[in-house]
């Protein structure tokens, strides 16, 4: 898929299944010439090739350094978004983000006990965000608690852009976006009222991290996975 939209790379084959659509994304930093990548896919397995070989290949074929990957920024814990974080942080040197409880899960202090595979390994978050914390990172993003999917799962809206990276709060089924699916989400009825929240944000783009992204009419996709019963 690569480059979707201006500074935002969909990483090509970052998905075992050529038949499902999964989004770990890199962002072109509006300063600096840096990165910063938003989830790590999953671990190396039997005939995978794992998230970070296939984003550290990515970057060499578009002529992007690794160490110019400054900061790895977590929507939640489930082990297709951080299968890939320990290696990558280590690769890239780049901070770690991730809302505090879902740090604290990754760290497995507790052990997560909800729906869907936790990391494999525990890792300390260098950054635990809070809801409306500002990332300098893009074109500056606010991060937005959106729980439900797992109880610390985040969000990330560019209002310079009105791009809402969304994680696993909607999925796209067919061209329409609708809630996470229940039986990888830890409290449906939170999840939708935290897509309603979204919703009420002004959005182009919105970017999930499974299914085609919608790059057009965002909000109108929004409010009606927000209103679906």
């Amino acid at each position: 898929m690569s480059e979707i939209l201006p500074g935002v790379h969909a990483i090509d084959g970052i998905d075992p299944s050529p038949d499902f659509t999964t989004n770990v994304l890199l962002l072109k930093d509006a300063h600096g010439g840096t990165w910063t990548l938003l989830d790590t896919g999953l671990p190396k397995d039997d005939g995978y090739d794992g998230g970070p070989a296939i984003v550290e290949r990515y970057c060499d074929q578009h002529g992007i350094a690794l160490s110019a990957i400054k900061r790895i920024v977590l929507t939640h814990l489930h082990l297709d978004h951080t299968g890939g974080l320990h290696e990558l942080a280590r690769k890239t040197g780049a901070k770690t983000y991730a809302h505090w409880i879902e740090a604290a899960f990754i760290a497995k202090h507790p052990a997560y006990e909800g729906p869907g595979m936790p990391p494999r390994e525990p890792f300390e978050i260098h950054e635990k965000i809070k809801d409306g914390d500002q990332l300098d990172s893009f074109e500056g993003l606010v991060a937005y608690h959106s729980p439900g999917h797992t109880p610390g799962h985040t969000s990330y809206y560019c209002p310079a852009r009105k791009i809402l990276f969304a994680g696993d709060a909607v999925f796209n089924t067919g061209g329409k976006l609708v809630v996470s699916l229940k039986e990888y989400t830890f409290s449906s009825p939170l999840a939708q009222i935290s897509v309603r929240r979204l919703s009420g944000l002004d959005v182009e783009s919105v970017i999930q991290y499974h299914g085609a992204p919608l790059l057009r009419s965002g909000k109108r996709a929004l409010e009606g996975a927000a209103h679906i019963a």
